[in-house]
């Protein structure tokens, strides 16, 4: 079955990064549907090493000011949601349960950069899982990296195995302050069939 135009461009060709936001709040229902979407997706030996926090209240949001760089403040200040895709770089411990037909836990444990590889590669598959999610949802996203890692970590992973991995802005996008779509490349620029 093949998507219909509509949802290939909910998606894909009129979605958009978005920095200005409406002033309408997101349900933590929808937030745990996204949640739901995104963990359905593939990840190498399902390795899942995607974390995520919502960060939506006021106090929340100020925990997270010092970190942002200046040009990404105020959009992320403004929109209903920011989250944070953090990775777990214990994310081997959990392979007996999420991938048990294989004992490839020992694929990671010692072999640091297995584990920072595999963490970062599938953690960022994640966010992108959670981006598409969340515009199939209704959702626009103005995913960002623009931050000190050092200071997310330390507001919000301390004491864990988690690290950032980038920002996403989630909310119901301002169209108006939209520019121009930026240019893409044709297939012959992107890809070649071997």
């Amino acid at each position: 079955m093949t998507l219909s135009d509509d949802a290939l461009d909910q998606l894909f060709r009129e979605a958009r990064t978005h920095n200005a936001w409406l002033p309408k709040a997101i349900d933590d229902a929808l937030l745990r549907q996204i949640v739901s979407l995104t963990v359905m997706g593939p990840t190498s030996a399902n390795s899942s090493p995607g974390r995520f926090v919502f960060v939506k209240t006021a106090e929340a949001k100020e925990k997270l000011r010092p970190a942002l760089s200046a040009g990404n403040v105020g959009k992320t200040m403004a929109a209903p949601v920011t989250v944070i895709v953090g990775m777990d770089m214990a994310f081997y411990e959990h392979l007996p349960k999420l991938f048990p037909h294989a004992d490839a836990r020992s694929w990671f444990v010692g072999n640091d950069e297995a584990i920072r590889a595999t963490a970062f590669r599938n953690a960022s598959l994640q966010g992108a899982y959670l981006i598409m999610a969340a515009r199939a949802l209704g959702l626009d996203a103005g995913p960002m990296s623009g931050f000190d890692a050092v200071k997310v970590d330390e507001a919000f992973f301390a004491g864990t195995t988690i690290k950032s991995n980038f920002l996403i802005n989630l909310g119901y996008g301002d169209r108006s302050t939209l520019h121009a779509r930026n240019p893409r490349f044709s297939f012959d620029e992107a890809a070649r069939i071997a």
